[in-house]
This record gives structure tokens, C-alpha cells and sequence, in this order.
């Protein structure tokens, strides 16, 4: 598999365990429970690998461009 196919199939599924994580949160909330101050913590880890590899993607057009020569004015 490419190195960029893997990091967006990466991406991909972050995303999901990322929203899993929130909806989890609101949803013992909404029950009635109050979780432990470290329960708010857990989405900054999938949200800080979100961050890093969606900026990877981000900037790959550009990579790509600058390698190839073609620049935009």
C-alpha cells in the first residue's frame, strides 16, 4: 500500500474513533454520570494525530507541485 494511501485510510479511521470518543462523553453525561476529570481528556490524543496527519494531507498538493516544478504565482 502507498504511504499516502495508508496515512488517509489513517485519517479515515481516527476520525471515527475520535467521534466515538466525544459522542461516548455526552452520552454518560446526558445519563446522569459524571466521569472522571481524565475521560475529558482522551479525544486530545486522536485529535492530535487528526491534526498532524490532516496536515500532512493538506499540504501534500503543494508537496507535489513544489517536487514537480510547477509553481503558482
Amino acid at each position: 500500500m502507498n504511504w499516502n494511501t495508508w496515512i488517509r485510510q489513517f485519517h479515515r479511521w481516527l476520525s471515527i474513533i475520535f467521534t466515538a470518543v466525544v459522542a461516548a462523553i455526552f452520552i454518560t453525561l446526558g445519563v446522569g454520570v459524571e466521569p472522571a476529570y481524565w475521560v475529558y481528556l482522551m479525544p486530545l490524543i486522536p485529535l492530535t494525530l487528526l491534526m498532524l496527519s490532516g496536515l500532512y494531507l493538506f499540504s501534500l498538493p503543494y508537496a507535489t507541485r513544489w517536487r514537480n516544478g510547477r509553481r503558482t504565482a
